[in-house]
């Protein structure tokens, strides 16, 4: 019998449900994996969908982890500086089997020095945040480098868990999961990338997000200050 396999995702406050549930969904279906949400607590975890999760171990009660996964959304830039937060993100590296992030929690990992060297995706919008961090930005959807790996903006969390799934229980596994899911995108609008979408559109969105982009410069800027 093959040992416990131990996947946890970081869930906070405000964190992009779709970042977490998007992976755990297909992760909770690796033959011999166990899920655990993880947090300082375990009160329910508001999203930024208005709903809670409920996480199911504690910073202090989680187990060695074989992935480590850390999920974007608006939540994850006090992260960036909370102590007790990284303290427990560096703790899991030391012996994770895979270090991995969605979206932009790249972000949270760079700040704790766990990407120091490697390529990384993130989110397109704020993947040049990655670089004053210590890490390199990488256009792809899914990036691996060495025991790190990293998926896009929030729907790359599902080619990237796919990814750690064949990682865990080969090729044929993460098909069969896959298959399963029904997972064959087939979007109703050619969008979804800066490239596809055009710099009028992209325009917009930065206009949207530009107090958010100053919060997470301004975060990055005062941690690569140190």
């Amino acid at each position: 019998m093959s040992d416990p396999i131990h996947i946890g995702l970081l869930i906070y406050p405000d964190v992009t449900q779709l970042d977490a549930t998007g992976p755990a969904q297909i992760f909770a279906r690796v033959p011999g994996a166990t899920v655990h949400m993880v947090w300082k607590t375990l009160d329910p975890v508001p999203t930024d969908a208005g709903f809670s999760i409920v996480p199911t171990t504690t910073f202090e009660t989680c187990p060695k982890l074989d992935v480590l996964c850390v999920p974007g959304g608006a939540g994850q830039v006090p992260l960036m500086t909370d102590a007790a937060t990284l303290a427990f993100l560096r703790r899991q590296a030391e012996t994770a089997r895979y270090v991995t992030s969605v979206c932009t929690g790249s972000l949270v990992l760079a700040a704790a020095g766990l990407l120091d060297g490697y390529r990384s995706a993130c989110h397109w919008a704020w993947r040049d945040l990655l670089r004053p961090l210590g890490a390199e930005p990488d256009t792809s959807r899914v990036v691996r480098d060495r025991n790190r790996f990293s998926g896009g903006g929030v729907t790359a969390g599902i080619d990237f868990a796919l990814t750690i799934a064949a990682e865990l229980a080969g090729e044929d596994v993460a098909k069969d999961i896959q298959l399963a899911m029904e997972y064959a995108p087939a979007p109703p609008f050619q969008c979804g990338t800066p490239e596809l979408a055009g710099p009028e559109r992209v325009a917009q969105f930065r206009e949207a997000m530009a107090a958010m982009f100053q919060r997470r410069q301004a975060i990055v800027e005062s941690i690569a200050r140190r």
